[in-house]
């Protein structure tokens, strides 16, 4: 197995993005606009940081969605944080409105169900696997990403039922493919900015 790449041991050790969270860059738009692409009520945009980013997520959490959803400009691409949620990895219709006429890259930690990592370009799923299960990728183009996939250790013709099945670190190792596609390692500095914070609208 491929080490993981040094730079991504620290999520394991940063309690706020702990069982649930989504992570997605976004090229090209601003903060503002990949918020309204998401969906929030705007007249709650504010600045915030991180941790009250997370804290304010946390009081309002909803059933499929972050409570509160942030989002920062660095350098070419827009970071996007949902904490406890997964709309940008999972949701068809949010990934089709935020990727459109630009491209995305998710990164989605679930403890109770399944992680995922999404490429997505004008509004069209390009690549998704489960990090768990990098040889069952779907998408338009799933084999768009197979050198750096074997690059990060998520082995694209892996098999479960091997000897050495098990993949260990899939969430750091999806960052890394991540940083691979973006040319931005996602770092714990990230987490020092301040975000462009709002409210997702509700259903």
């Amino acid at each position: 197995m491929t080490e993981i790449p040094e730079e991504f041991p620290w999520l394991s050790e940063h309690e706020a993005l702990d069982e649930i969270y989504c992570v997605s860059f976004v090229r090209d738009l601003s903060p503002e606009e990949v918020l309204r692409r998401f969906g929030v009520d705007e007249s709650t945009m504010e600045e915030v940081t991180f941790d009250e980013l997370d804290e304010r997520s946390a009081e309002s959490m909803m059933d499929d969605t972050a409570g509160y959803v942030g989002a920062v400009r660095v350098g070419d691409w827009t970071l996007v944080i949902e904490p406890g949620g997964w709309k940008l990895a999972a949701d068809p219709e949010t990934m089709a409105r935020v990727s459109r006429g630009t491209e995305v890259v998710s990164v989605c930690c679930h403890n109770h169900a399944s992680d995922s990592f999404a490429y997505t370009v004008d509004g069209q799923p390009v690549v998704w696997f489960d990090p768990m299960l990098p040889d069952a990728r779907s998408g338009n183009d799933p084999d768009r990403f197979v050198k750096e996939m074997r690059e990060v250790g998520l082995d694209p013709d892996h098999d479960i039922d091997g000897d050495d099945s098990h993949i260990d670190s899939p969430i750091g190792r999806s960052f890394a493919l991540a940083s691979r596609i973006t040319a931005l390692p996602f770092s714990p500095e990230m987490l020092e900015l301040r975000f462009l914070g709002a409210e997702p609208l509700g259903d």
